[in-house]
């Protein structure tokens, strides 16, 4: 756990130093510099093998929390919107060569909804309407399943952070095997120092002893951002969470990343957004992002890190908005018909899973 880049990783130092000017306007066009800079090099990488994501569960989020700033104005609504979780699997050479699976995201639900916050959410709401207004779509399993990958093919899980994440299921504890046998957590080095020591405003939306009896060798804590072979790579996007990271993978459109920064497309590029409020927001307060303030940790970095999201991203070939696509979308339901997102992504695919190898 105390080497720097684990497993054969390549440090990226596109952005040491960015942060450190003495004002975020400064912060603001180094970053901006260097994550343009970043994507042209990107640009030559090969695709990634295989990348698809699959609908997990919607989760009820309030609105405020979901376009931090807008809604706190009330200028919205309604007071709740929807969030659709997803995972998003991708298959991809290392360094060496050799095809390695990624799982983004792979949320455990069911002791997930040991988080505090979810605890009081489900306490205020019959149990008779849980599954109508968290309805679930799939699990982890059945999405490897679809494609044909096996449990013990996945060598590796990574969260952009780990609230309401219990790691013990897919990696095991002292007393019970992991679900994935041979996966191991990528998790940003400050991320996991920061769930050792959790205020009560962080702890609300962390899974109690998520990482407890989980051995330290499936663990690999890594510093700054790393590329983990061709195509792939996480990059540091404090300001949610000290140590939230995103992914960031090619595909034969450009340039993808994978964030919980923000909750929609509209999140990402306001002055575009359909929704008259959010658009009047960003053109009235000269916004560029709008957050996902449930918990602001920073919301200077996050601001910030949302830049450099979209910077590394560009612009969809097929619409208007960025190529960020937001982990936990915001998408209609019956329930909250009036979800703010002007382009919704789905689930996406690309390329062909790679089955059944011998492991």
């Amino acid at each position: 756990m105390d080497a720097l880049h684990p497993a054969g990783f390549q440090p990226i130092a596109d952005f040491d130093g960015a942060r450190a000017a003495p004002t975020p306007q400064d912060r603001l066009r180094t970053l901006r510099r260097q994550g343009q800079q970043f994507r042209e090099r990107f640009l030559d990488e090969p695709g990634v093998r295989y990348a698809r994501s699959f609908n997990l569960l919607r989760i009820p989020y309030p609105a405020w929390f979901a376009f931090s700033g807008v809604y706190s104005q009330q200028l919205l609504k309604p007071h709740l919107v929807h969030l659709l979780a997803r995972t998003v699997l991708i298959q991809f050479e290392d360094w060496a060569g050799q095809l390695k699976t990624l799982l983004f995201t792979p949320a455990d639900f069911e002791t997930g909804s040991q988080t505090p916050y979810f605890q009081r959410m489900a306490a205020q709401t019959p149990q008779f309407l849980h599954a109508t207004i968290a309805p679930v779509y799939g699990t982890v399993l059945q999405a490897l399943a679809a494609c044909g990958v096996a449990p013990a093919q996945v060598d590796y899980i990574s969260y952009d952070h780990l609230h309401t994440q219990n790691l013990r299921r897919w990696l095991g504890d002292a007393s019970t095997p992991g679900l994935l046998p041979k996966a191991k957590l990528l998790v940003h080095r400050r991320e996991l120092a920061s769930v050792q020591g959790l205020l009560p405003t962080q702890a609300d939306w962390y899974c109690p002893h998520g990482l407890q009896g989980v051995p330290a060798d499936r663990i690999l804590p890594f510093d700054g951002s790393v590329q983990l072979g061709r195509g792939l790579a996480l990059v540091h996007t404090p300001g949610h969470t000290e140590g939230n990271h995103s992914l960031v993978y090619r595909t034969p459109d450009g340039i993808r990343v994978s964030s919980e920064n923000g909750v929609s497309s509209d999140s990402w590029s306001p002055t575009h957004s359909r929704h008259n409020a959010i658009r009047r927001y960003a053109k009235a307060t000269g916004a560029e992002v709008v957050l996902n303030g449930n918990t602001q940790e920073s919301s200077v970095d996050q601001y910030l890190s949302m830049v450099l999201e979209k910077t590394i991203a560009g612009d969809s070939a097929s619409h208007e908005f960025s190529n960020v696509v937001p982990s936990s979308e915001c998408t209609p339901h019956w329930l909250f018909p009036g979800a703010p997102s002007s382009h919704l992504w789905g689930e996406t695919a690309f390329g062909a899973p790679v089955p059944g190898r011998t492991v």
